[in-house]
């Protein structure tokens, strides 16, 4: 206090003989600007009654103004620079003091002030975190047989089609269960156009003028009308399948194809025999494949993507404006399904060429007399479905998320499908919220809990939901787990996922203590080489000068690269540092997202991922575009295999630049 009160005594007793005057060379339009102020009793003397009208000069252009004193004494002028001054210099002590005996604490030995020596634990933020044995024994504690069962048959439904009053009533069952279990719930409501079989009439199929056949199974968005034409067995209806019969200079053109169920989806073996100009398809369930009786009827679409074909790449909310649109993955020939016994009934009739080893016990392809009549008669309606959800938030990270998702509809009583999937996905919430509630397990990231309807039309639910949020998701969801079908009735353990994912399932089933980090990345590696090297195969006389694939080849490089520095950034950091897991989970998710191609449309293209999607811009699309233009087949166009080259690339480059992280970590080798 003694040094303040000496300076405030030297204020009072000094001259100064100026004024302050603060000239900003450079405004904020980058002109040489200035900004004068003025410190004065008598401000309205000089600026005739304005105030502070005249005191800011903002024009760059003129003559910068020269100061002079106002007042009429300099008495009048010290005392004024004195007051302002002795102002601020109040201020700042009382800041001061104020500031510094929040940090000094008093002591009874002396009056003065000293600081304290107390010691602050580090606060990470973080959870505790439960050991991984811990939260197996405590789900394999809570998920039991008995509870099990007993959610079974209150949610076993003879009738819960997308859309129907029963759908509607398991709906309300699943988000009262998690009502029950204090979770937070919301519904989603969505307006989606599908096709159901005919409501009145039916869809049929005559061979060789033979007994009419009327299936109850049926595709939902087949082309409607009738298709008369040869029958030609083509196996499972794959790509390999139909060159096989080019090889064998069989005419498939206007051709009925009879396929078996199984190794690829019925979409695409609708589209592969669209591709050589087949006029319908029959799908049947082989015996061998699935011993499941000779009148089971088959049910499925044939959309080559997912969600609501009529409002492709957006949500179809209640107040969305539906376009002139459809998806470019709806086809344009017949398809209906038959059961084994119509399917068998109508192999053992064909004649003509004999079918190509492995193709099957009763081996004849058909012949043009084998003639056969599809009519089908489905129709495209609206229908209001709902999404139902519950969280449990986590205790780290809670704006990220991890969706575990059930579909919920089913076209009959869809036990396998729907019923257990659901059920494991109420059981799952029960047991977690008990966890969380009673045991101390407390998730990092909050855990949402998904009940997707329209799910037999292909996702079109979850699809739906996934367009409405896009923006959130895609930045905040790590990872989804689907439950639908989780349970079969097979001997075997069945999983698919991303190849993010493999080694996680890998290493979890096993249970190995092995790294795990470089394998995940290099899932995708390892699938990116392969690609890459059958596209450098490149013939540059078959091709323009200029074209090459050493930019796709050097990409490639960069991912792995990137991949391999972020393995390493993995192994040297401090992983309990939470800041630190979040940096490096936000680099891992933008793995997946950014091999979706940016250059083509969801309305074009459903399946936008380069390495697992379909199309031309994928790197399988591009390999088999190179082969065309090698075999200078007329369906080849070296101008368009350049663009497809360079979007590819670039596909390839920003996931390898996300990868890195930083924009100053980017591998700038490329």
């Amino acid at each position: 206090m003694d040094q303040a009160r000496s300076t405030i005594s030297k204020i009072f007793n000094g001259e100064p003989h100026s004024y302050t005057r603060f000239n900003l060379t450079q405004n904020m339009e980058g002109d040489n600007s200035q900004v004068e102020m003025k410190l004065s009793s008598e401000i309205d003397e000089e600026t005739g009654g304005n105030g502070v009208g005249g005191h800011l000069n903002h024009n760059s252009n003129r003559t910068p103004y020269v100061a002079q004193k106002f007042g009429r004494t300099p008495k009048n002028l010290c005392f004024m620079a004195a007051t302002i001054f002795l102002i601020f210099i109040i201020g700042y002590l009382i800041g001061y003091l104020v500031h510094r005996n929040k940090d000094l604490a008093p002591t009874c030995a002396s009056s003065a002030l000293r600081y304290e020596d107390v010691s602050v634990a580090h606060e990470t933020g973080a959870a505790p975190l439960m050991d991984w044995d811990d939260v197996k024994k405590l789900l394999a504690e809570k998920l039991t047989t008995s509870s099990m069962d007993a959610v079974l048959s209150q949610l076993s439904s003879s009738n819960h089609r997308a859309g129907s009053p029963g759908d509607e009533d398991l709906g309300n069952k699943v988000i009262k269960k998690f009502k029950k279990y204090g979770m937070k719930t919301w519904t989603d409501e969505y307006f989606v156009k599908v096709q159901d079989p005919p409501a009145s009439g039916y869809n049929r199929i005559v061979f060789k003028n033979d007994s009419e056949e009327r299936p109850t199974g049926f595709l939902s968005y087949s082309a409607s009308g009738t298709a008369r034409g040869a029958v030609l067995y083509a196996h499972y209806g794959q790509e390999d399948d139909f060159q096989q019969l080019k090889d064998m200079n069989i005419n498939m053109n206007n051709r009925v194809m009879l396929v078996r169920a199984g190794r690829i989806s019925f979409a695409e073996k609708v589209a592969n025999a669209a591709k050589v100009n087949a006029s319908a398809v029959l799908i049947y369930p082989d015996p061998i494949d699935y011993p499941i009786g000779n009148d089971t009827s088959l049910f499925g679409h044939v959309h080559m993507g997912s969600g609501d074909p009529y409002t492709p790449g957006f949500s179809s909310f209640n107040y969305t404006q539906f376009p002139p649109v459809q998806s470019s993955g709806l086809p344009h020939i017949l398809a209906q399904t038959i059961t084994t016994g119509m399917g068998t009934k109508i192999l053992r009739q064909l004649g003509g060429r004999t079918q190509p080893n492995g193709w099957g016990s009763i081996n004849k392809l058909g012949d043009e007399s084998d003639v056969i009549t599809v009519e089908v008669n489905n129709v495209l309606t609206e229908k209001r479905i709902n999404n139902v959800f519950g969280v449990i938030k986590g205790f780290v990270d809670a704006d990220r998320y991890v969706v575990i998702g059930a579909q919920r509809d089913a076209w009959g009583p869809g036990f396998a499908a729907s019923t257990v999937g659901t059920s494991v996905l109420i059981e799952l919430a029960r047991s977690i919220s008990d966890m969380v509630e009673n045991d101390g397990f407390k998730p990092r990231r909050s855990i949402v809990f998904a009940s997707w309807s329209a799910g037999e039309y292909g996702s079109v639910g979850a699809t739906e939901w996934l367009e409405g949020y896009l923006s959130s998701l895609s930045m905040k969801a790590v990872a989804y787990i689907n439950l639908d079908g989780i349970v079969t009735g097979q001997d075997g353990f069945k999983v698919a996922a991303s190849p993010l994912l493999h080694s996680l399932i890998q290493n979890t089933l096993k249970e190995l203590n092995n790294d795990k980090n470089q394998s995940l990345l290099s899932q995708f590696g390892k699938n990116i080489n392969g690609k890459v090297k059958a596209v450098q195969r490149l013939q540059p006389q078959l091709l323009p000068k200029t074209l090459t694939g050493q930019w796709l080849v050097m990409a490639s490089g960069s991912y792995n690269r990137v991949s391999s520095i972020l393995t390493a950034d993995i192994q040297n950091s401090d992983l309990e540092n939470t800041e630190m897991c979040r940096m490096i989970n936000d680099r891992i998710m933008t793995v997946e997202r950014n091999f979706l191609s940016p250059y083509v449309s969801p309305i074009d293209s459903p399946f936008r991922h380069i390495l697992l999607g379909s199309g031309p811009h994928t790197l399988k699309g591009l390999s088999s575009h190179l082969d065309a233009l090698k075999s200078a087949s007329p369906e080849a166009n070296a101008e368009l295999f350049r663009n497809q080259l360079a979007q590819a690339t670039w596909t390839i480059q920003a996931c390898a630049n996300s990868l890195a992280g930083d924009i100053w970590s980017l591998d700038n080798e490329f």
